[in-house]
């Protein structure tokens, strides 16, 4: 099998609990489990937050239009203050969130910058505020972008990166770092995509500005620039600033991925998109949707795609998933009867095909065949079924799928 990146290990595997002897172990996937404690109680602590940023300990994860600054495809570079002092002045959050409202001015524009946590692996030489201690993590916007000197300082950060051999990863899907590093920039991602997409209030159309360290994006009621223009610099009203409002925080979109397993336990059953490479099979998903449960929409998502009727759903998993913000959530389904099993492709058009599996061609495939969607597969690849790497949800789930510790054949049960 073609090398992958590591997936984060379980925090509890070896705990002897209740809950472990019934369920088994934990099962966690890649980007998640980040080694960042993200400190959220604090990101509207400006002393805090200003003590972080000047601490020499500070790291900077960069994005230049979403692509992450890289020493090589496999790491992520960890930038020092020094390499972004133009685009982050020290005096950052010096200013409360208050008076930064109370003074805001659309014509002055800044790098988004995010507060990401706090890693408290690395204690040594890092920041010891209250009783936290280790290094602060912040994720920067470095796309040439804003004012005329926000850009000239984009592009001198760029291009002094550029000089020294690092260079903005450009992919699809980011799939090669470690699991710390893959977790990191996961949240970076996720983060940094919302704002972009959110510097409009989505009520009244005014411009946002991010505020509690970049998790939340705020309409000011006034603006300077408005004087300017010859207007009172109150902004019309607009219910974002008066409501609790999920327009002001980050969303995250809840998706359901599962493996389904025929009446006997013996097939799995798969699923392949028009745009999957020759051979690329993988398990089904869909979005949640409003007052769905996950249980429900699993049904659906399966029946639509497939014609299947499932019975039984168990959730196994999660992934976050940085693309740009979803929450995948992984199951396990059974169908209860083989006449639920037949196969329809004739409501929801999304798969191009659809098939059950036999098992030892599941563990054949898992084998030989994982890769990446874009990847070459491993040199024992013959031109049988492909499957998704251990990087994706989609492969845990097909592991469980035939795993005896799930799914027991009557076999196996007199074993």
């Amino acid at each position: 099998m073609t090398p992958i990146p590591q997936i984060p290990k379980p925090a509890h595997t070896l705990v002897d609990s209740m809950l472990s002897r019934h369920f088994g172990k934990e099962t966690v996937n890649y980007f998640s489990s980040s080694p960042i404690n993200r400190l959220s109680f604090l990101r509207s602590d400006h002393p805090f937050l200003s003590t972080a940023l000047k601490h020499p300990s500070a790291r900077f994860v960069l994005l230049n239009n979403l692509a992450p600054l890289t020493s090589t495809s496999a790491q992520l570079h960890f930038a020092k203050y020094e390499e972004v002092q133009r685009l982050v002045p020290q005096d950052t959050y010096d200013t409360s969130e208050e008076d930064m409202l109370k003074n805001y001015d659309s014509r002055k524009t800044q790098a988004t910058l995010i507060f990401l946590g706090l890693d408290e692996g690395r204690k040594e030489g890092g920041l010891a505020f209250k009783i936290y201690q280790g290094t602060p993590f912040f994720a920067l916007d470095v796309t040439p972008k804003g004012s005329e000197d926000q850009q000239a300082a984009a592009k001198d950060v760029i291009s002094t990166a550029e000089a020294k051999g690092l260079s903005f990863f450009q992919t699809r899907v980011h799939m090669t770092f470690s699991a710390d590093e893959a977790a990191i920039y996961a949240q970076a991602r996720a983060l940094m995509d919302w704002n972009t997409r959110n510097t409009f209030c989505g009520t009244c159309g005014h411009r946002t500005l991010a505020i509690n360290a970049g998790t939340k994006r705020a309409c000011p009621p006034t603006d300077a620039a408005r004087i300017a223009e010859g207007s009172d610099a109150q902004r019309p009203e607009c219910n974002t600033r008066t409501t609790l409002s999920n327009l002001s925080f980050p969303r995250t979109d809840p998706t359901i991925i599962v493996a389904v397993v025929s009446a006997d336990g013996k097939r799995v059953l798969l699923g392949r998109s028009k745009r999957f490479p020759p051979n690329f099979y993988s398990t089904l998903a869909g979005f949640i949707e409003p007052a769905e449960s996950v249980e429900d929409a699993v049904r659906r998502e399966v029946w639509e795609e497939s014609g299947v009727t499932l019975s039984r759903v168990v959730i196994h998993s999660s992934q976050p998933w940085p693309y740009p913000a979803n929450l995948m959530i992984g199951a396990l389904a059974q169908v209860s009867d083989p006449a639920h099993e037949t196969i329809s492709l004739q409501h929801d058009p999304e798969l191009e095909d659809a098939r059950w599996v036999e098992v030892e061609e599941v563990e054949e495939a898992l084998r030989i065949g994982a890769s990446n969607l874009g990847a070459e597969a491993s040199s024992e690849y013959k031109g049988g079924l492909r499957l998704p790497p251990p990087t994706a949800i989609a492969n845990q789930l097909i592991r469980a799928a035939i795993s005896a510790e799930y799914f027991a054949t009557e076999k196996q049960s007199k074993m």
